[in-house]
């Protein structure tokens, strides 16, 4: 009977813990997504897909103080697909960027 109990009670101890565990993992997601994006020039390559994961990010936090767990995991997950998209369209910008010759550089002609 005892047994029984302490399983009881230390299920429940365990799903009380998942919000929390989890809206960390996914927080720290998306501040390293974050990170690699700040790396690929996103600020100012893409600055809407930035502004948009810094801004969900920064709602994710805050519901993780209203201990809103959910809504936190929601944000979050945002967080990591705006600054994914953010750094993605940096990069390609770059590519892009270098693939184009210079304006104004003379290119070679056979003669």
């Amino acid at each position: 009977m005892l047994g029984a109990r302490l399983t009881i009670v230390l299920a429940a101890a365990g799903l009380c813990a998942c919000g929390p565990v989890q809206s960390t993992s996914f927080l720290m997601d998306a501040e390293t997504m974050l990170e690699a994006a700040r790396t690929a020039q996103a600020e100012k390559l893409s600055p809407y897909e930035w502004t948009a994961a810094n801004l969900y990010l920064h709602k994710s936090k805050e519901e993780v103080g209203y201990a809103d767990f959910e809504q936190a995991v929601d944000y979050a997950k945002k967080a990591v697909d705006f600054a994914t998209r953010a750094r993605d369209l940096a990069v390609r910008t770059v590519k892009r960027t270098e693939a184009a010759p210079a304006v104004g550089t003379p290119t070679a002609r056979p003669e």
